[in-house]
């Protein structure tokens, strides 16, 4: 239930993209959150969570017995290997996947795929634990088995489209590490700095900005509309998602996006297309959309809007700054 790139930008090209923003955590095809409710502790013992054995129910319905804390994890996707350093659990990560870019520390870590798991690389490293996802619980249920065989724990996580989502993971991730109290404090966290923003927005009695966001650029322009951290971010700082009669990540014409007037637009390819801010600005037929004679386009970190993981709020607060700089800009 997205941690290179294209440099043409066909629209096979993008369709690649975006499939990689699904594993890379950044975005999220993937959305299916079947098995959220239930990605709880099923068995605890009297300290929390933060002794073994536990059994956990993890995002593809499986109930997972963990006997003792794991000291060794591979972690497959980058959205999990963000939640496990901030868990603390950085020391204990000994592979990643190749998209995996934060924190820093994940750079120098083993590459053990991604879409496809370099299987006998993660069998000779022998972890205690793999953290994968939907995708490879659905696409490589062999390879999954072996790990199982071998005596690793899997636990698969699943793709994220909302806060709620990610604080799931989060949670899911912690019980299962030993980590509970470190989850529980940093989705804290995360509530109460969401609930600031959400709190001055409304207290600012804003006049609604229209913003149209864009995950990929011209020729084929997609976009985020319901059912997505942008959109959820957004509401959240009382903007309106230009897209927001759209469903998940969609491709729109120029033409049907210069008629939604928006009054600032927001990129996230900043990380593979050089100064997306002046290629929007300078766009034929663009000059009298609001915010183009503005200027108000701006690039922000697309892992920080699209990757369901603690930095989620870094994103919605870069957000909030840049579309109501008078409010939330300090």
């Amino acid at each position: 239930m997205m941690k290179d790139y294209v440099k043409k930008w066909g629209l096979i090209g993008v369709v690649l993209l975006l499939n990689m923003v699904i594993i890379v955590g950044c975005g999220t095809q993937e959305q299916s959150t079947q098995g959220k409710e239930s990605s709880q502790t099923e068995v605890v013992d009297k300290d929390n969570g933060e002794t073994f054995p536990i059994t956990i129910t993890d995002d593809a319905n499986q109930k997972v017995t963990i006997d003792e804390e794991p000291e060794t994890i591979v972690s497959i996707q980058a959205s999990n290997t963000e939640i496990a350093f901030a868990l603390g659990l950085g020391d204990k990560i000994i592979g990643v996947s190749d998209y995996d870019n934060y924190p820093k520390e994940a750079l120098e870590i083993q590459k053990v795929g991604a879409q496809d798991i370099n299987a006998e690389l993660v069998l000779s490293l022998l972890p205690d634990m793999a953290l994968v996802t939907d995708y490879h619980y659905k696409t490589h249920p062999d390879v999954l088995q072996k790990f199982e065989e071998a005596g690793i724990d899997v636990i698969v996580v699943g793709g994220a489209t909302s806060f709620e989502d990610a604080y799931s993971n989060i949670e899911m991730i912690g019980t299962a590490t030993g980590s509970k109290t470190e989850a529980e404090e940093i989705i804290t966290g995360m509530k109460e700095r969401l609930k600031d923003i959400k709190d001055k927005a409304t207290a600012a009695n804003v006049d609604k900005k229209k913003v149209w966001v864009e995950v990929s650029p011209a020729p084929d322009i997609f976009t985020t509309g319901k059912n997505t951290f942008m959109h959820e971010m957004l509401e959240a700082i009382q903007a309106t998602n230009a897209a927001e009669d759209q469903e998940g990540w969609v491709k729109m014409t120029e033409e049907e996006i210069v008629k939604l007037n928006p009054d600032v637009i927001i990129t996230t390819y900043g990380y593979y297309v050089e100064n997306p801010a002046a290629a929007v600005l300078n766009r034929e037929g663009w000059a009298e959309v609001p915010a183009v004679k503005s200027g108000n386009v701006f690039d922000v970190d697309s892992d920080t809007v699209t990757r369901p993981g603690p930095r989620l709020i870094e994103g919605v607060e870069t957000l909030a700054e840049l579309i109501y700089p008078e409010i939330f800009k300090q």
